[in-house]
């Protein structure tokens, strides 16, 4: 939470929440987390779960050629998007991985751009609203169009290892929404995965992964676990560190991340073009 109300994330990161139903906390939600009595009316309250929102106005410029770094930023209803690809976009939009976005030109991963806009509505969209408008900005301001399809593709699935998968099956009576929470530390990734069906797994795990993950372990239901591992990429302080998350998932799950061939969903791009003038 930065200051005045705005909420940052990772736009790239954005794409396996969509699917598992979180929320951007407005800052009377983190207030009831922390055990304090929300303002009564606040213009940072969520907006209705059952609207629709659209943007209603939005200005989209071509971003610094020497920025190094994204951000994604809302505050209230309005939102900030700084130095993004069109391709991180429709990750985010649609959840997909960028991989699975097929037949673009490339531009799309390479012209990068800063859109700031509001909804047409009041109050703090939550991940869906906001994908919806994503959704909207990317059909209105870039022409977007495009078919859904299989390909083969480099792909990691998830298969059960020998012995057996070691995860808690979620209570019969648990009907809450899926969530994925954690943290870093040290250099290590801990995660904490509750209610989650295999196919939940597979779309976060793609977040930390360089191609599509699909879930290919014929596991039914949902469960709870936890996974600690050490990026490859990033130095290690903690002297009894997790292992690397392909060993991790088979010690800790009982599964594996077998790097093949094989179908995944794609989106197929049949036309987009750069963005209309403000």
């Amino acid at each position: 939470m930065l200051a005045n109300g705005i909420v940052r994330v990772n736009l790239h990161k954005m794409f396996c929440l969509f699917a598992i139903g979180l929320l951007i906390l407005a800052p009377n939600a983190i207030a009831q987390q922390n055990g304090a009595k929300p303002p009564a009316v606040s213009p940072m309250s969520p907006m209705p779960a059952n609207a629709h929102p659209s943007f209603e106005v939005a200005t989209i410029k071509p971003a610094n050629p020497n920025e190094t770094s994204g951000n994604f930023q809302i505050g209230g209803h309005r939102i900030f998007i700084e130095n993004e690809t069109v391709d991180s976009l429709i990750s985010a939009a649609y959840a997909v991985h960028p991989k699975q976005i097929v037949d673009e030109p490339a531009w799309l991963g390479t012209a990068k751009f800063d859109i700031e806009g509001q909804a047409d509505l009041a109050g703090v969209p939550n991940l869906q609203q906001i994908q919806e408008m994503l959704q909207g900005l990317l059909r209105d301001r870039f022409g977007l169009k495009f078919h859904r399809d299989k390909r083969d593709l480099s792909i990691y699935a998830i298969k059960v290892a020998k012995g057996g998968p070691k995860m808690t099956r979620s209570p019969e009576t648990s009907y809450g929404l899926p969530s994925q929470t954690g943290h870093g530390h040290g250099g290590q990734i801990e995660r904490k995965f509750t209610n989650n069906s295999m196919s939940d797994f597979a779309l976060g795990m793609q977040t930390y992964l360089d191609r599509p993950v699909v879930d290919e372990t014929g596991l039914a239901g949902r469960y709870d676990f936890t996974l600690k591992w050490s990026p490859d990429n990033l130095p290690v302080s903690e002297p009894d560190a997790a292992p690397g998350i392909f060993t991790a998932v088979q010690e800790q799950l009982g599964l594996k991340l077998e790097a093949t061939k094989g179908p995944a969903d794609v989106l197929v791009i049949d036309h987009v073009e750069r963005p209309s003038p403000n």
